[in-house]
């Protein structure tokens, strides 16, 4: 059985909304966290997020033959982006392994092939706009990333500026407005 977003909206706050006082991978304090770790390893939740990229990728980047995730976090996504579009996927290593192939992206693309960017939580943009760029320096052409939540903190304008769109299936401000009608639900 599918989630209707406002299923999969729910299911995500419900499991992986967390209030404190947290400090994210950009440095940045904030009041709240995505632990992509809870959504991401629960497979009636992965496997609706799987068929959204897969969706988001056929409607922004229908050119793509290959999506690709950065390590750790987004290589559960491409999987299931992967297995809902039957596109294969690339893992994008934060840095170059240092024994057997050396290599900094694994799986098998040919130079010129238009691949789609996969990512679970952006603030920033910081670890797509390294992944874009180990992608661009071996030959890929990048210009869609797709990401389960925008935290709305910068993340797209940083990616546009290296012409790359962000494509998210929500928005941090839509997960909060959810969580407080779940904490409020008469008003």
């Amino acid at each position: 059985m599918s989630l209707t977003d406002d299923e999969l909206r729910g299911a995500i706050r419900e499991h992986a909304y967390l209030e404190g006082d947290f400090v994210l991978r950009s440095g940045r304090r904030s009041r709240y966290y995505l632990d992509k770790y809870r959504f991401e390893t629960r497979p009636e939740l992965l496997g609706a997020l799987g068929e959204r990229i897969a969706a988001l990728v056929e409607e922004h980047e229908p050119e793509a033959t290959r999506l690709a995730g950065p390590e750790l976090g987004a290589v559960a996504l491409a999987a299931a982006g992967s297995l809902a579009s039957g596109l294969p996927f690339l893992i994008v290593r934060k840095e170059a392994k240092e024994y057997s192939t050396g290599n900094r992206i694994e799986g098998v693309f040919e130079p010129g092939e238009t691949v789609c960017l996969v990512e679970d939580v952006v603030t920033s943009g910081g670890a797509l706009l390294a992944s874009v760029e180990a992608l661009r320096e071996a030959g890929a052409v990048v210009r869609t990333a797709v990401c389960v939540v925008d935290r709305e903190e910068g993340g797209t304008d940083a990616l546009a500026r290296q012409a790359v769109r962000l494509r998210p299936i929500f928005r941090a401000s839509e997960i909060a407005q959810s969580a407080k009608s779940a904490a409020n639900p008469h008003g």
